[in-house]
């Protein structure tokens, strides 16, 4: 019925509530029959009430903080309203409870006091204090745990930065892409000298962007779209008339950034995934949604493969945008279309290496 997990924590706190208590009353009862007389109606009321106390505040305040980091990081702000809440939760409770007591029902419970309304005073004052404790070290335990978290998923995609890195560089530079690009060149050099020479150029510009660039995760937009001009003159000579992409990018290309290769995979996927010919050629889009993001965007006209996809291309680009930004990589699928919207960086996220991990 409960887990090994829950009846742990329950007989932590049990436990903190009976050390608690024993502290309490060691120090308020200073005659040696008070301390050891933990039988008597007081002492069973007072134990009852602490336990009560301490389960609800510290269950209550669990539920709250997990809450709060289901939607988010734990917060001063949020970390406050927390308190706030929990507290909200105590004080009113532990006031009914005592006046009750105290008050109507001293006689039916049998409790011992000169004072009652000074008793009262004192035992909220008390509660308020524990709950006060109880609460702060939670909060501090669940920020010490987000930061411990926060600092793995850190290094975690550092490594996944790294493998992308390489997966990416190895993927483009592949006996496949190169192989094809030597077939259209071949044919090229008995068809259309002018245009082979065209090719070469461009084909030798395309390494050379991918070598230079293959330890910056991020480059310019401006130096995407220069070597994403130079792959899509080789897939136009390559596939002719069967593929159209067009580019209609209106921000400052200078002041946005993106991972290295992103578009390139992106346009790529597109023509793995999809069939295109002459007379239905597969149309690709790229264009900007204000200054927030790109969207790439082709009909579908989706190619069976002989294995699953595993939307590797994909996973990459989602984990190293991660590294940098909350915003997140949006995929989109419709009947006739199929889009990603990749987030556009600026300047200060290329000085950086992390700014929050969601």
């Amino acid at each position: 019925m409960f887990s090994k997990k829950a009846i742990r924590k329950f007989l932590f706190r049990w436990m903190v509530v009976n050390v608690v208590f024993i502290l309490i009353k060691v120090t308020v009862e200073h005659e040696e029959a008070e301390i050891y007389s933990f039988f008597t109606p007081t002492s069973i009321f007072y134990y009852l009430t602490a336990m009560l106390f301490f389960m609800v505040t510290w269950e209550y305040n669990d539920r709250l903080i997990h809450k709060e980091r289901k939607r988010g990081d734990l917060t001063l702000k949020n970390s406050m309203l927390i308190f706030a809440k929990t507290m909200g939760l105590l004080i009113p409770l532990s006031a009914s409870i005592y006046y009750l007591a105290l008050f109507p029902f001293k006689e039916e419970i049998g409790i011992i006091c000169e004072d009652p309304a000074m008793e009262f005073w004192v035992n909220m004052i008390r509660a308020a204090l524990l709950g006060c404790t109880v609460i702060f070290i939670n909060l501090f335990y669940f920020s010490m745990k987000q930061r411990e978290e926060m600092e793995k998923q850190m290094e975690d995609l550092k490594r996944e930065m790294m493998a992308s890195k390489y997966t990416s560089l190895k993927n483009q530079i592949s006996p496949h892409f190169l192989f094809n690009s030597l077939n259209t060149l071949t044919s090229l050099m008995y068809e259309d000298r002018d245009l082979a020479s065209d090719f070469v150029t461009r084909l030798a510009s395309s390494y050379r962007y991918i070598l230079d660039n293959r330890e910056q995760d991020l480059v310019s937009l401006q130096k995407e779209l220069n070597f994403l001009d130079a792959f899509i003159f080789m897939m136009n000579v390559r596939h002719k008339d069967a593929v159209s992409i067009k580019i209609n990018i209106t921000v400052p290309k200078e002041d946005y950034w993106i991972p290295t290769l992103s578009l390139q995979m992106l346009v790529e996927n597109s023509l793995k995934h999809n069939y295109y010919s002459k007379e239905k050629p597969l149309e690709i889009q790229i264009s900007n949604i204000g200054e927030d993001a790109l969207v790439v965007r082709n009909n579908l006209r989706k190619r069976k493969l002989r294995e699953q996809t595993t939307q590797l291309g994909l996973n990459n680009i989602k984990k190293r945008y991660s590294y940098y930004t909350n915003k997140q990589v949006l995929v989109r699928e419709e009947t006739d279309f199929f889009e990603v919207i990749i987030p556009l960086l600026d300047k200060a996220n290329s000085e950086t290496s992390l700014i929050s991990i969601s």
